[in-house]
């Protein structure tokens, strides 16, 4: 039988949930109401939401975001690897090792420090202008370089926060009982640092999913550029629409995946 305390939490729960329900269906009742009212929304919707068009344009969209998935999926293990060698080059401790782990700090500075659209012109432009055959000229190798490169720094920099989380005496203990650097490293504190960051490095493929888009202003006709196209030639916004449709359908549920994972993982702690 629930006690008096447990009692009374429901009916706060309760409360608050009911609190939240009616607030947020008022909120979509305002919007469902007001919007239609105002003066330009026919040439919004017939520009914007046109069914006809949406529907016509969105298997062309569908395709071109098998393009945004391929980069993705070859881009995420590089960005992966090339982030935790960048992470464990920042925690060497070996004074004769200073200059990688400088390199490190001024990798992670300096494409943390620029934003990633910058990175994608200056590296998609300006190696392939310097005159390479094929296929080494191509935007999909460069573009994939420059996401590459940019990420890496992001998640070489949670990967780092996860190692130093791990409590120190954890080090000390293991090279106490004859583990080396490198051992302490791959059995100790990589396992736990790893597990803790999981929902922050979800969170950053997340974004790199999106930044794909990007890849377009180099070449690659993924679903940004296909949108475009399709803009041009139906002198219609809806187009985008559908494609900022069709990256919710997939950021969404990863989003709520990384939270539910980031809230067990608060859960296991307390």
């Amino acid at each position: 039988m629930p006690t008096r305390r447990q009692v009374y939490e429901a009916r706060i729960r309760r409360r608050a949930t009911l609190a939240a329900a009616g607030s947020t269906l008022a909120v979509l009742l305002a919007i469902v109401v007001l919007i239609p009212l105002a003066p330009g929304w026919p040439a919004v919707k017939k520009s914007f939401f046109n069914g006809a068009v949406f529907a016509k344009t969105l298997p062309g969209l569908l395709d071109a975001f098998l393009l945004d998935v391929a980069i993705f999926a070859w881009s995420a293990p590089l960005i992966f690897l090339l982030g935790l060698l960048v992470a464990l080059a920042r925690d060497v401790r070996a004074p004769a090792l200073y200059p990688l782990r400088l390199g490190a700090i001024l990798y992670t500075d300096i494409f943390r420090g620029v934003p990633v659209i910058l990175v994608i012109y200056l590296v998609g432009f300006g190696i392939p202008g310097l005159g390479l055959p094929r296929p080494w000229n191509s935007p999909y190798l460069w573009g994939t370089v420059a996401l590459v490169l940019t990420y890496a720094a992001y998640v070489a920099e949670v990967f780092r926060t996860g190692i130093e989380a791990v409590h120190p005496s954890q080090r000390a203990a293991a090279l106490s009982l004859g583990l080396s650097q490198r051992d302490t490293m791959r059995d100790v504190i990589l396992p736990q640092a790893i597990r803790r960051v999981v929902p922050a490095q979800m969170n950053l493929f997340i974004a790199l999913q999106k930044d794909v888009a990007l890849l377009s202003f180099i070449g690659p006709v993924e679903i940004f550029r296909q949108a475009g196209v399709y803009k041009s030639l139906l002198a219609n916004f809806t187009p985008y629409v559908g494609a900022a449709l069709i990256f919710l359908a997939v950021t969404i549920p990863a989003t709520r995946y990384a939270d539910y994972l980031l809230a067990k993982q608060l859960r296991a702690r307390s």
